[in-house]
């Protein structure tokens, strides 16, 4: 038999392959250490950290934004999110304990926050954006329950608006992140959302905390702060008039008013009404587009011969449809009319027409025109509003009576080489850029496709879309020496120590017209104001220059329904222009769609309140100082007699009521204004009663019929839009209702226009 007993050379064999192994063995765990801790030490030391560091995103508080006198128009605030750890929960006593408490305090739904219980995670969000109130009933809860280990609160911060909707378009909002969305939110997000922190801090496996500690925390950066040119004031007032126009009009989709320094390009108001409340932007809030939407949840099912699985989806489709069309209406409510919305301007882009023909040579202040009611260019025919024709007239009368013909034959004279010329240099055929999101393009011929026909159509101002901040941009330039310049609305920005770290210059873009033509052209705009077609934007002691504008809306109309934009462009002082504004209402159906009828109006409320604050010296002709508002003499605690003569040197007139012999109260009270004339009524009796009238219908009245009527009823009126004496001009609208009962004494608003029909 033979020996198996290992021989020497085996032996060597398998020390040979062992030691091979172990060398191999070795040599790949080295590597791989090589690889791990050297190589890639800074990836894989990483991805420890992240298994064994938990990270938590401090929020920067957002940045203030200001309006130019320091007033907040939207700031941050501290809030809270509540959050629990579901992984810790021991049972599913606990679980429904947490679900009801939650649920109660934060108004949610228990099953929603018990299915969130379900869920096998160590970070659950609860609720977001927890006012501090609520926060500490959740505190309260946690204490009382001992569940500081399951339920958390973590700081954040939440936008708010204090003055609700005030320019609104203009802020913009922001989402649930905190960031900005639109309009200065989103314009400015990267100056205004800071630089969030972080907390990192060391977890186990389950994500609770180690044995040892170890906490480091980033501190969140603020984000600067951002001033307007706005002004809160001028805004109010710009809202306040156009909202008022939007109703009065039955407007059907929305209106603007900008209120812009004809020298600076800063804009001091920007109005899109019906706006929307940024603290709730999710929200509808014109009530004419409820309404609409409202059709889409009436409309009928299928009738009785459908199966019931088909009238569930009809349902459906008709649910599916109103969201769509609430979800249109939102993003609706939330453009900036002013600046996203093109339109035909109509008759105020005359100004261009003409300063474009004036600086060029064509015409002069000799220049004739004779309009027999039409002229026919290339075969086609335009008319002048005033079918029976202007007859002859010069260069002051065609804008005074806004003749088509007349500016036709303008256009025609410069010719299509030079009327686009002067349409680029004016800014029309590009953006103005204006600092904030979602302009609108412009929509025009270019002179390469422009014909006669074309040509004749722009020269009054239709066949053409601009935006509104376009047009009051070159009326702008029109009126400040000839300056095109860029709008803007920022003034300034400011970090978390208050230091300035940007101010906006003003951006001249070039020359347009000459100084020359500007002057001639405010002397022209006033006479359309004061003479013209533009006599509803009249503010006494301001010298209002201006020019109307009734664009068709072609494209839009129907056969027998045609829709129209009513709009004025002006500015003031006319013999030193520092303010221009413009207003526009898009679809009137008020029973006038004129702009000399609908949106002069509203301009000339706008400029009459903020003029005098923003210490525009006014210069009153003797008519207009007998007739302006006096101010209401303060009497109470007067004798009577006392109380007699100090409203008599303040050219009213007195009512006493009772036997006493001192004033204890009056109507108006001292420190309002009432209409020279006006009656303050007097009660001397400490245990009066204030004497009751009923307003009577003061609308469709001249100025002297609407002032005997309130006479009569025991009101005064303050009369809006003409000056007290002039003829003509007919009351449309009073703040005060007919058949609503009041204090005699009382001030009633009576708005008055001319009913010129003019384009």
């Amino acid at each position: 038999m033979k020996n198996e007993t290992p021989t020497q050379q085996m032996w060597k064999r398998m020390l040979s392959v062992l030691l091979a192994l172990l060398v191999l063995g070795f040599g790949v765990s080295g590597v791989s250490l090589l690889n791990i801790m050297i190589l890639n030490g800074n990836k894989y030391a990483t991805l420890a950290a992240e298994q064994q560091l938990s990270t938590t995103t401090i929020d920067a508080t957002r940045g203030t934004i200001y309006d130019c006198n320091g007033i907040e128009l939207a700031k941050s605030a501290t809030v809270w999110t509540v959050y629990i750890t579901p992984k810790d929960i021991e049972n599913d006593d606990e679980a429904r304990l947490i679900a009801d408490g939650l649920a109660e305090i934060l108004e949610l739904n228990a099953d929603d926050v018990y299915a969130q219980t379900q869920k096998n995670t160590a970070y659950e969000k609860v609720k977001k954006k927890v006012e501090n109130d609520v926060a500490d009933q959740v505190r309260t809860f946690i204490s009382d329950n001992d569940l500081g280990s399951i339920i958390g609160l973590d700081k954040a911060n939440k936008r708010y608006y204090p003055n609700g909707s005030l320019a609104s378009t203009v802020l913009g909002f922001v989402g649930d992140d905190n960031q900005g969305l639109s309009g200065i939110e989103y314009q400015y997000e990267s100056l205004l959302k800071g630089v969030p922190g972080k907390m990192v801090s060391s977890k186990n496996a389950r994500g609770s905390d180690m044995p040892f500690n170890y906490e480091t925390m980033v501190e969140a950066q603020q984000g600067s702060s951002v001033t307007l040119t706005i002004d809160s004031f001028v805004q109010y007032c710009a809202e306040k008039h156009l909202e008022e126009a939007i109703e009065i009009n039955r407007a059907t989709n929305r209106g603007c008013a900008i209120v812009m320094n004809v020298n600076t390009g800063a804009i001091l108001a920007m109005a899109t009404e019906p706006d929307f409340d940024p603290n709730d932007p999710f929200t509808v809030t014109s009530e004419y587009t409820l309404d609409l939407l409202e059709q889409y949840k009436k409309q009928p099912v299928d009738s009785e011969e459908s199966s019931e699985d088909q009238q569930e989806d009809n349902r459906d489709d008709n649910t599916t449809a109103y969201e769509k069309a609430y979800n249109e209406a939102l993003n609706e409510q939330w453009r900036n009319k002013a600046i996203s919305d093109v339109y035909d301007p109509g008759s105020v882009f005359k100004t261009v027409t003409g300063s474009s023909a004036i600086d060029e040579g064509v015409v002069n202040e000799q220049s004739t025109f004779g309009c027999p009611g039409y002229i026919v260019i290339a075969g086609t025919r335009y008319h002048c509003h005033h079918r029976a024709g202007h007859g002859h007239q010069n260069l002051f009368n065609i804008f005074e009576n806004s003749c088509n013909p007349a500016f036709i034959e303008i256009g025609q004279r410069l010719g299509v080489t030079r009327f686009y010329k002067y349409f680029k240099a004016f800014g029309l055929t590009q953006k103005t850029g204006i600092d904030l999101p979602g302009e609108a393009n412009s929509i025009y011929y270019t002179d390469e496709n422009m014909g006669p026909v074309e040509l004749a159509s722009e020269s009054f101002g239709q066949t053409f879309q601009i935006t509104p901040i376009q047009m009051i941009t070159a009326v702008c330039a029109i009126a400040n020496g000839g300056n095109l310049v860029t709008p803007h609305v920022l003034k300034e920005v400011t970090d978390i120590e208050g230091n300035i770290t940007r101010t906006e210059e003003v951006s001249v873009v070039r020359q347009v017209i000459s100084k020359q033509t500007s002057e001639l052209m405010c002397k022209m705009l006033r006479s359309v104001v004061e003479n013209g077609s533009g006599k509803n934007a009249y503010v006494a002691g301001y010298r209002m220059g201006g020019k109307t504008g009734t664009s068709q809306k072609i494209s839009e109309s129907t056969e027998g329904a045609m829709k129209y934009v009513a709009s004025f462009c002006g500015f003031a002082p006319a013999d030193h222009p520092e303010y221009a504004i413009i207003v526009m209402v898009d679809e009137p159906h008020g029973g006038n769609t004129y702009g000399s009828a609908v949106a002069a109006p509203v301009a000339s409320a706008i400029m009459k309140e903020i003029l005098p604050y923003l210490g525009v010296e006014a210069v009153y002709t003797q008519d207009e100082y007998a007739n302006i508002n006096t101010t209401v003499p303060t009497v109470e605690g007067t004798s009577v007699e006392s109380a007699r003569q100090a409203i008599s040197a303040a050219g009213l007139s007195s009512r006493v009521v009772g036997d006493g012999d001192k004033v204890i109260a009056q109507n108006p009270i001292g420190g309002s204004t009432a209409p020279t004339n006006g009656t303050i009524v007097l009660y001397t009796e400490q245990d009066y009663q204030p004497e009751k009238v009923t307003v009577p219908d003061l609308t469709n009245m001249g100025v002297s019929g609407v002032s005997t009527t309130a006479a009569s009823a025991g009101v005064n009126v303050e009369i809006v839009g003409v000056v007290s004496g002039s003829s003509g001009a007919i009351s449309y609208y009073q703040d005060v209702a007919a058949g609503t009962e009041v204090d005699r004494g009382s001030v009633i608003k009576v708005n008055f226009r001319y009913s010129d029909s003019v384009e």
